[in-house]
């Protein structure tokens, strides 16, 4: 009987390393199971393409908000009295009227909303003639375009010829540093507010016209006095009055910069039932000879000041029709 003898230490190292290189080998040959982690050539690849996507979104978001047209940088406000379109727009005593609404925007379709002057200014600046049909003076509590304008930390000035200062609150007064000439409490509608005119802070920023700077406020209410504002002169001497004032807003950075200057009338002709009146937009952005044939009132030339300005509405403004802005 044959005996097995037991392997050396030599042999049984040596078996275990064919052992170990068989293994080695079919590691390398056979696939391993799919990883669900991604390799960093993969990671580097989607991390970049991720980044691509995102840098053109936001190039384009940025694009976008470059040229989407900003709201005005100031708007300056000037109203005349007791003219109808006609009177206005082609009469041969309104050269300069019509030299710009030539130049810039003529709104064709413009009325005012209520006789005699004051429910109309009251309606500029507040959205409402708050009930008044008179021209006797009154104190409201309403809020305006003067509050709005403050919550929106905006600024705001009225320029009204002849006004004394001190927080006037007085029908009439003449002269002082405008010259001759009479201011009429009647076309000057802040002051009929208490939020204003109890206010000294904010009744300070009523002040005479030798005051005016076109860039003294993002706002300005510019009234004329009585001769100027065709109420008690002709049309010819309101036409001369606004070719010395308005030059010195369009020859101003404030202007230039976005600006814009609306000018219209308080209400047409007292014959005229229509009460059809003027409003040219002179902005930098018009083309030459716009005409804007969208029915408009003076609620709407609010709800236009509004929303230029990203303001809630007040009052029937809210149910009015904006004016379109022409480049914007």
């Amino acid at each position: 009987m044959l005996r097995r003898r037991p392997l050396s230490t030599a042999s049984a190292v040596g078996v275990v390393l064919v052992l170990l290189i068989i293994a080695v080998l079919a590691r390398r040959v056979l696939p391993g199971p799919a990883s669900s982690s991604p390799t960093p050539s993969a990671q580097s690849s989607a991390s970049a393409s991720s980044s691509a996507t995102e840098t053109a979104t936001q190039t384009a978001a940025t694009s976008t908000a470059s040229t989407a047209p900003a709201g005005p940088t100031h708007i300056w406000l000037i109203v005349f009295e007791n003219r109808s379109y006609g009177e206005v727009i082609g009469n041969r005593s309104a050269p300069y009227f019509n030299e710009l609404a030539a130049r810039f925007a003529l709104a064709t379709n413009y009325h005012a909303v209520a006789r005699p002057s004051q429910p109309n200014y009251l309606a500029l600046i507040s959205g409402s003639t708050q009930g008044v049909t008179d021209n006797e003076a009154h104190t409201l509590t309403a809020p305006t375009l003067l509050d709005q304008l403050d919550v929106a930390q905006r600024s705001w000035r009225v320029f009204a010829e002849n006004v004394p200062g001190g927080c006037f609150t007085g029908a009439s007064a003449s002269g002082g540093p405008d010259g001759a000439g009479t201011y009429a409490r009647k076309h000057e509608p802040a002051i009929s507010f208490r939020s204003v005119s109890s206010d000294p802070a904010r009744c300070m920023r009523i002040t005479n016209l030798s005051a005016f700077d076109p860039r003294a406020a993002d706002f300005s209410l510019v009234i004329p006095n009585l001769c100027h504002s065709m109420h008690d002169c002709s049309t010819a001497e309101g036409d001369r009055w606004l070719a010395n004032v308005a030059p010195r807003i369009l020859d101003s950075d404030a202007w230039r910069s976005g600006g814009i200057l609306l000018i219209t009338f308080d209400e047409a002709d007292g014959r005229d039932a229509s009460q059809h009146i003027p409003m040219i937009i002179a902005s930098p952005l018009a083309a030459p000879g716009t005409r804007i044939a969208q029915a408009a009132t003076h609620y709407g030339l609010l709800r236009t000041i509004e929303n230029a300005w990203g303001l809630p509405c007040l009052a029937q403004s809210c149910a009015s029709n904006a004016i379109p802005l022409p480049g914007r």
